[in-house]
């Protein structure tokens, strides 16, 4: 596939999309790893036009993401209806593994937790409700499937399933290995879903890794259980090499015209994005899927946030323990001893960087009252990769990590920040009061490069390991984007 995709359904960090259809409602969801709340869930109409309803994980009981590493956290759910429930299954990287929360209503609440056997990630949910033709298939049984690694060195893996009892929510009976590459010494077969289509189970996988080699494989078997076959021309969505890449980690869904589509991650390369959800429409040949792109434009809305409650785009860097800001009259982050570069949940509120190319601005009301008080906008891959724009007793810097990049004295009162980012090229600036604004420096930041999760553009308040009852005060937080070429 060379074409392109068009522009996100999904834009930003949406990555490892499922979706599910329940008559003319179809819902996602996508991955969310360290962040909290955990895997975000959106309504849709027509797979265009999607509205976040909140996150299937969004209580402290929920999800322990204490110490959690950078791209580990939460891999890839998978969300499935079966007779009036949404079952959602995920992995939870470094912790308990696999799991599933239900809920009677994709808005929440979900359940807490359940945990389920097995090892591996990407796990998926399979609903066999066809006629039963005497061999145990189509009795409407529920399978779960999982990637597990074999041999990480070689980037060798298997696709395992067992059955799940909807009602108990546990796994039962014995394991059946299914696949393990479209070929001799395939790497990272991964993301399993299954079908059933016109009486066959079809098995898509991902393949090749996340990176440029993603690819999209199909195999096909009279049983659920097996022996799958893989399709003649695999991959049946081979590594893109055009303006979306990485494109892969596919889940079917099937419109009420009786078409069928398909949500998939796919990366716009040259920017700190990363990887985004994508929409294709699916032809078949022969019973195997065929992927096309689907060409849209996608509305760019600026951001005008002034804090009336705190929606459900802004997350914290693992989960909060303790609520640190407050809403009604702009936001109010309480300073705190930790801080980014720690594996704790420093006090920042952030929210993924959507387009290439934006400009994100907002007021800062604070009087530090110690050395250590800092507080700013942030620019967010992870603990090791950031770029902050702080207000101290110093005046204004700008900061990676421990590195100052460039400083300036401002007057008491309160200040505008600001960036404008074109791809990788961040030009922070600074306003006083009322003033003009002024370009602090521009930063060439390919450091920022993704690896699982992407940017966030976020607010950001420390003491710096020194307690504090000081505040910052963000009355505003705006995000524009330039006019397209």
């Amino acid at each position: 596939m060379t074409a392109s995709f068009g522009d996100p359904v999904l834009p930003g960090f949406r990555p490892d999309p499922s979706v599910c259809r329940v008559g003319a409602d179809y819902y996602a969801v996508t991955s969310s790893f360290e962040w909290f709340p955990g895997l975000p869930v959106f309504h849709s109409r027509d797979l265009v036009n999607w509205r976040r309803l909140g996150s299937a994980l969004d209580r402290a009981s929920q999800l322990d993401l204490d110490g959690c590493e950078p791209s580990r956290g939460l891999f890839a759910p998978t969300i499935r209806h079966h007779e009036g429930v949404f079952h959602l299954v995920c992995t939870l990287m470094d912790g308990p593994g696999h799991f599933v929360v239900t809920a009677t209503d994709p808005a929440g609440p979900w359940s807490e937790p359940l945990w389920l056997e097995g090892d591996g990630f990407d796990p998926s949910l399979f609903f066999d409700d066809g006629p039963d033709d005497g061999d145990g298939d189509g009795d409407g049984r529920a399978w779960f499937t999982a990637a597990r690694v074999l041999d990480e060195a070689a980037g060798r893996t298997e696709i395992w399933m067992r059955e799940y009892l909807p009602r108990e929510r546990r796994l039962t009976g014995p394991e059946h290995v299914l696949w393990s590459g479209s070929r001799p010494g395939a790497r990272w077969s991964e993301a399993p879903h299954l079908y059933k289509i016109d009486g066959t189970y079809l098995l898509l996988t991902a393949e090749g890794g996340t990176d440029v080699d993603h690819s999209v494989v199909a195999a096909r078997a009279d049983h659920v259980t097996g022996p799958y076959k893989g399709a003649p021309g695999n991959p049946v969505l081979p590594p893109a090499t055009g303006p979306t890449t990485c494109t892969g980690h596919a889940d079917l869904v099937r419109t009420p015209d009786g078409d069928w589509r398909a949500v998939l991650l796919g990366v716009r390369p040259g920017s700190a994005i990363g990887r985004e959800t994508f929409l294709s429409r699916i032809n078949w040949n022969d019973g195997w899927p065929v992927f096309s792109p689907v060409g849209h434009t996608a509305l760019r809305r600026p951001l005008h946030d002034g804090f009336a409650a705190l929606s459900a785009d802004w997350s914290t860097l693992r989960t909060p323990r303790a609520r640190f800001w407050s809403t009604g009259d702009g936001l109010r982050l309480q300073l705190r001893p930790e801080r980014l570069g720690e594996r704790t949940t420093p006090s920042l509120l952030a929210r993924p960087q959507k387009q290439p190319d934006c400009d994100v601005s907002t007021e800062l009301r604070f009087t530090p009252a110690a050395p250590d008080e800092q507080a700013g906008l942030a620019v967010v891959l992870d603990d090791d990769a950031h770029l902050l724009l702080l207000h101290s007793t110093e005046g204004l810097s700008l900061r990676q990590g421990p590195h100052v990049l460039a400083r300036v004295p401002v007057p008491p009162g309160p200040v505008r920040l600001g960036v404008r980012i074109r791809g990788f090229r961040h030009t922070f600036a600074y306003a006083a009061s009322d003033g003009a604004w002024q370009d602090l420096t521009t930063v060439e930041a390919t450091f920022l490069t993704p690896l699982f999760t992407s940017v966030q553009l976020g607010l950001y308040a420390t003491s710096n390991g020194r307690p504090s009852t000081n505040q910052a005060h963000f009355p505003w937080f705006d995000i524009t984007y330039p006019s397209r070429q």
